[in-house]
Order: structure tokens, then C-alpha cells, then sequence
């Protein structure tokens, strides 16, 4: 049955990474491909070296989230997990990997999972405050009439659903321990496994609370970093469209492009492939073709799944199995 799964998954893998190809064959034919033939090459690079700064202003958040409560993290180590992360994150349908890559890079440093399950939410958490700022400011600017973009209720009803996730998030930080007293949900378990349940739980919230409780400057460059980070990275599809398009653009392209990406990554969480293949081609296409020619959207699709997702891959997959091998012969914390 491993041998099957692994299987499966190897070829949910490989057709993840044709994903873009086809989409974009499907959408523009030959026009796609000697577009992507014609696309310029320090642009290109541009956009690799934005996608090394941003592993590295992610791995700086990882050291700052963590304030040596992990044992020394250095740059490297920090970019070294980051990377291993993003890899497993891109590798497997859901981005389940990723979070279960984390717990055990830090369990292999003696960090109880339950508390590195706190320090991803609090990541986590920390990105979808970002996407909501974002996103208000965005339908403000629509509200205003300062700029013109189609599906105007998809972006208020992404801001409203953004909006209930964190408020969610936060009363169950607030009402878990009363919520733990409510038997009836955790009957299931015998009374041990029940208890130890409990204690991972508390001893998770207290680290998240802990967290927060960094000292203002702190949470204030974790927040500054995440930003940076994410205006960084979705600029990879603003400039992709450049380099297609050949001409200048606007502030409000850029916003649109950001958007686009956005929404995107949402409806990528829905595919069954790794990485959200399929889902998040055909969601950026789709939202592109009004402004742009197909054979255009497809040739700019191409080029930014080649920066945001299938470089993931290839710099990630020998830091993960690097990682994974250094780790093995270490005790895992509890």
C-alpha cells in the first residue's frame, strides 16, 4: 500500500509539473510557446533573485518568531528550514507537507511539536492579517471609484471570508481552555490520551500566547518581514506580464496582478494536485484574459509558475532531503 501511495503521489507530482504547459498549450497554442521563447532573460533573473530574497525574509521571521527558544538558529539554519518547508509544501496536495516538515525539523531541535504548532499558526496567522489589510484597502479602492476592476464581489466576499477566518482563530485561542472542559467532543479517546491531548493543546496556546507577547518591535518587524515578503513575491506575476507585454505599467496593474495572485492561491486550495496545479493556472488565466491576449496570459502563466512554484522544487527537494537525513539519527522531542 506505501508503494502504491508513493506512486500515486509521484504522479500527481509529475503532472503538477506539467500543469502550467498544458494549461497554456490549451490556451494560446504556438503563439504561447515562441512568446515564452521571446520573454527577456534579465528580467527572468530579476525574478529569481526576488524569490531568493524572499526565502531569506521568511527565514529571518522564522528566527525572530522562534527568539532562540529552538536552540541557535542562524541565517542559514533559518534558510535552510525555510526552503526544506516550501519544498514539502509545494510537493504535496494541500501543502499538507509543509506543516508536518516544520514540527519536525524543530522536534529534531527540541521543540515539542505542540509548540511548533503554535509558532506556524502564529506564521500562519500573520499572513492572513497581511492578505486582510490588503484586501480592505483594495475594495476601499474600488468603493472610491478609484479604480475600475471586474468581480468586485469576489474580492469583498475574499475579504469578508479572510475577516471570519482570523476572528475565528482568535476566539478559539481565547475560549480553549473552557472549550477543553467540554467533555462531550473529546470522548472519543480514552482518558490518558484524552489528558495528553489536553496538555498539548494548553502547551501550545501558551507558546502562541508567549508570541505575541514579543515585545513590540519584534512582532512589528515579523509583521514588516511578512509584508515585505509577500509584496516581493506576488510582484512575480506584475513582472512576468511586463516582460510579455513589453511596455510599462500602472499602480493599479500592479494591484490587479496582486489580486489576481491572491485569489488564485485561495482557489488553488482546492486542487488535488500538489501545489495547487491546475487550479491556480486556470484561476490566474481566467482572471487575466480580460486584459490580455490568450496566447499572452498563457506565455505569462508559464513564467510565473516557472518562478513561484517549479524553482520551489528545484532549489528545495536537496535542502529538504539534506535536512531530513541530518536529522534522522536525533532524538525527536515530545
Amino acid at each position: 500500500m506505501a508503494m502504491t501511495w508513493r506512486w500515486r503521489h509521484l504522479g500527481l507530482l509529475l503532472l503538477a509539473l506539467l500543469a502550467p504547459l498544458l494549461v497554456s498549450w490549451w490556451l494560446g497554442g504556438h503563439e504561447a510557446l515562441a512568446t515564452i521563447g521571446a520573454f527577456p532573460g534579465p528580467l527572468l533573473a530579476l525574478m529569481g533573485i526576488i524569490t531568493v530574497l524572499c526565502w531569506n525574509l521568511n527565514a529571518a521571521r522564522w528566527r525572530l518568531l522562534l527568539s532562540g527558544r529552538a536552540g541557535h538558529l542562524g541565517q542559514d539554519g533559518a534558510l535552510a528550514i525555510e526552503m526544506a518547508v516550501k519544498f514539502a509544501l509545494c510537493a504535496t496536495p494541500g501543502g499538507s507537507g509543509g506543516a508536518a516538515t516544520f514540527l519536525l525539523l524543530l522536534a529534531r531541535r527540541g521543540f515539542p511539536p505542540a509548540r511548533a504548532t503554535a509558532i506556524y499558526l502564529v506564521d500562519q496567522s500573520c499572513d492572513l492579517l497581511f492578505f486582510a489589510v490588503m484586501l480592505s484597502l483594495l475594495v476601499a479602492a474600488t468603493l472610491t471609484g478609484a479604480v475600475d476592476w471586474p468581480h468586485r464581489t469576489l474580492i469583498g466576499a475574499a475579504s469578508l471570508g479572510l475577516g471570519l477566518v482570523l476572528l475565528g482563530l482568535g476566539l478559539i485561542l481565547a475560549w480553549l481552555p473552557w472549550l477543553l472542559r467540554r467533555r462531550p467532543w473529546l470522548a472519543w479517546p480514552g482518558p490518558r490520551r484524552r489528558r495528553r491531548f489536553a496538555r498539548q493543546l494548553l502547551s501550545g496556546r501558551r507558546t502562541l500566547i508567549a508570541t505575541l507577547r514579543l515585545p513590540p518591535s519584534v512582532l512589528a518587524s515579523i509583521f514588516g518581514l511578512c509584508g515585505l515578503h509577500w509584496l516581493l513575491r506576488y510582484s512575480l506575476l506584475y513582472l512576468a506580464v511586463l516582460g510579455i507585454i513589453g511596455q510599462g505599467g500602472t499602480l493599479a496593474d500592479w494591484a490587479w496582478t496582486f489580486l489576481v495572485q491572491m485569489l488564485a492561491m485561495a482557489a488553488s486550495q482546492f486542487s488535488v494536485l500538489p501545489g495547487g496545479a491546475g487550479a491556480a493556472e486556470i484561476s490566474v488565466g481566467a482572471l487575466l484574459l480580460p486584459l490580455m491576449e490568450p496566447g499572452q496570459v498563457a506565455a505569462a502563466v508559464v513564467i510565473w509558475r516557472l518562478v513561484s512554484y517549479h524553482l520551489y522544487l528545484l532549489a528545495g527537494a536537496p535542502v529538504f532531503l539534506i535536512q531530513v537525513a541530518r536529522w534522522l539519527g536525533r532524538p525527536v522531542a515530545s
